[in-house]
């Protein structure tokens, strides 16, 4: 991982693509044409499917312990993406014992996690933080794991029953919702789907939009013109029908950069009509799982636009007669339900939002969680719907209607509600990676009566906010290009703490922590700094966070990475790509060079070199002119982002200094993508 990434506020340092097969097949990453010789190459190009028997093949032929150790890795990854998790498990055990080191051991800690092997799994998160000498880093594991023992002890007595809905698939089902007759609407790659291509991923087809009477086990295609040989899914309607909106993301296999988009179309006939893109939709960022309020005004959808909280978040946009798109401008939800992981998959029954998240306090990856609207339109703390709707896997699409006549006065065993989800869980009668789970809450038997003499207290409302300032664990020290194993707590540093135009400055001790009591609908910015490190900002908001009498007193929780300050070292900056003998920054470079100028700007003192490198083809001259430009290009980026030009030095290296020597005949595609960079590099 490339040290600039890390620089951005509020991304929590974590296991990435945790969302296992949900990641790719709802975010519809794209795909890659090039022909694969090896299960490397596959696997490095998410050929997750054709990559797995050639790695098996390799694995055999391997005759070191350390390629034993890289291949073993990537088949645990590669089924693990398939979502086959026991096999992903003994891959990972394998890895390890072939010293692939940490980054096996984490991969075999949440394996276990997933499959619900909580024990085992809290035991690893344990060797994990000791390895890599960070306690401090799977806390939240460990706890999580403790918490899913208990839940799952009260699991029988709480009213709910799951079960696989008939028409599942031996491949992926996911994301139900209601039609006007009663069907369901649900997305799938099974073979039904529209065009004649796999997608390298799965091995399946694409993704496209199908129809179900939920008693029956045959599902029909929705709709032939609004299905693509690309992929479409994760939809809704508003609530006469005439109006759908769902994600696409078309040509994926083609070999194109895609972004998830959400279109909309409107009855027309017995189909509908060409559908477009919403307006207010930024390039180079996936927009998802679209729903409508319960009264059709506002649109809610998960989107990882980087002015969020970090990682997918929650966002809403209403209508607007006064736009001339149609739409205001969205916003984001409050931060009791977004988080530095990810929130996705939102939906509503009445007044109840439901979502699911892999940063609350869950039992795996995605959990189910619900909420509302309390005073002032502010959420209230989510809840955890627990097991058995969640589980060690991910778990998420969650829908529900209430049953007819529901009244207080209920008798245990009287039926509340009941609906669907998604669940990606291995049990007995599930088919695919990614399946639909029907469900029932009935009332519970009650509770034994408590006997409690305390008299009541008055509620005290109180939100704590915990702040921790860590540095990074690097595989290979003071190498800053070298892989991040995780952060560890940096003692001494200083965090000034900013509201409105009131300052405060804090000293954190041994654990890197500070605490602070926060005040009802504030902004709230944190900036850390040490000696030897670049400062390094944070904020927090708790506009939007509703009082709940059920939880009066809310914990949150920020964390601040600080980098080392590393003079005249070169650092490699991630995903600053150009187009073939051009020099123009493109737009999937400005976000990388977005981070670097706030890193700039939260350090006046310092002065950088901006490096480009070219690989071994093209002569001399030819390749030094070029990537003096680029670097050129990427100063000017930055001098329009209000950096002074004093602060800022261009080179172009052209191929002077490969990253990876290889003789240029003979290297390889990822060699030649290695030696192909931008750099940046302090030097005052």
């Amino acid at each position: 991982m490339i040290a600039i990434e890390l620089y951005t506020p509020m991304r929590k340092q974590k296991q990435p693509g945790w969302l296992l097969l949900l990641g790719f097949l709802t975010l519809f990453a794209c795909n890659y044409t090039i022909k694969i010789k090896d299960g490397s190459t596959a696997y490095d190009r998410k050929q997750y499917a054709s990559a797995i028997p050639m790695l098996e093949k390799e694995f055999g032929r391997a005759k070191t312990r350390t390629e034993k150790g890289q291949l073993a890795f990537q088949l645990a990854d590669s089924y693990r993406h398939k979502g086959q998790d026991e096999a992903s498990l003994r891959w990972f055990s394998t890895a390890y014992e072939n010293n692939y080191g940490a980054e096996a051991l984490k991969g075999f800690a949440y394996a276990l996690k997933k499959l619900e092997r909580y024990t085992e799994a809290r035991e690893a998160f344990k060797n994990l933080g000791i390895e890599i000498g960070s306690p401090y880093e799977y806390r939240k594991e460990i706890t999580a794991c403790n918490i899913a023992i208990d839940w799952l002890k009260i699991a029988p007595q709480n009213g709910w029953n799951v079960e696989p809905a008939p028409f599942n698939s031996v491949n992926n089902d996911f994301a139900p919702v209601y039609y006007a007759d009663g069907r369901l609407v649900f997305s799938s790659d099974r073979a039904l789907g529209k065009g004649e291509d796999a997608y390298a991923w799965t091995g399946n087809k694409f993704m496209d939009l199908f129809i179900v009477d939920p008693e029956a086990a045959s599902a029909q295609v929705f709709d032939g013109g609004l299905n693509t040989a690309g992929n479409e899914g994760t939809m809704c309607f508003n609530t006469n029908f005439t109006e759908i909106f769902f994600v696409r993301a078309v040509g994926a296999y083609k070999g194109d950069d895609q972004f998830c988009k959400i279109y909309t179309a409107a009855r027309a006939g017995d189909g509908w009509s060409t559908a477009q893109p919403l307006p207010f939709q930024k390039e180079k960022i996936n927009y998802m799982h679209p729903v409508l309020s319960p009264d059709g005004n506002t649109l809610y959808f998960s989107c990882n636009d980087p002015e969020g909280w970090g990682g997918y978040d929650l966002w809403s946009v209403q209508r607007s007669t006064r736009s001339e798109s149609g739409w205001d401008e969205p916003k984001l939800l409050s931060r009791n339900i977004n988080t530095p992981g990810n929130e996705v998959f939102p939906s509503f029954s009445a007044d109840t939002l439901y979502f699911a998240s892999d940063g609350l306090p869950g039992m795996g990856g995605l959990d189910i969680f619900r909420t509302y609207k309390s005073e002032r339109n502010a959420w209230a703390s989510p809840h955890n719907l627990k097991p058995p709707v969640n589980s060690g896997a991910d778990d998420f699409g969650f829908i529900a209607s209430s049953a007819p006549g529901r009244n207080p006065s209920n008798k245990p065993g009287d039926l509340l509600r009941s609906g669907f989800f998604t669940s990606n869980r291995r049990i007995e009668g599930s088919r695919g990676a990614d399946d639909i789970y029907r469900f029932e809450q009935r009332v519970p038997p009650p509770a034994p009566p408590k006997v409690d003499t305390t008299p009541a207290k008055p509620l005290v409302y109180k939100m704590i906010l915990e702040g921790y300032v860590l540095e990074k664990i690097l595989s290979v020290p003071d190498d800053p290009n070298s892989k991040i194993l995780g952060r560890k707590p940096l003692a001494g540093a200083s965090v000034q703490i900013e509201i409105g135009s009131k300052k405060q400055t804090v000293k954190v001790g041994q654990e890197g922590f500070f605490t602070l009591e926060l005040a009802d609908n504030t902004d709230y910015n944190f900036v850390a700094s040490n000696e030897g490190y670049l400062s390094n900002n944070t904020r927090f908001s708790t506009k939007g966070i509703a009082k709940d009498p059920a939880n009066p007193i809310q914990t949150y929780e920020v964390e601040i990475v600080l980098d080392k300050i590393y003079r005249n070292r070169e650092i490699v900056l991630e995903n600053i790509y150009y187009d073939y003998d051009k020099w123009d920054i493109r737009p999937d470079a400005e976000p990388t060079l977005n981070r670097l100028a706030d890193v700039l700007k939260q350090n006046p003192s310092i002065r950088i070199q901006l490096g480009s490198h070219t690989d071994c083809r093209g002569n001399d001259n030819y390749n030094e002119d070029l990537s003096q430009k680029r670097a050129q290009s990427a100063v000017n980026y930055l001098i329009g982002k209000n950096i002074d030009p004093n602060r800022l030095t261009a080179i172009g290296y052209g191929e002077a200094q490969p990253a990876l020597s290889c003789v240029c005949t003979r290297c390889t595609e990822a060699e030649h993508q290695a030696n192909r960079r931008t750099t940046f590099k302090i030097v005052e």
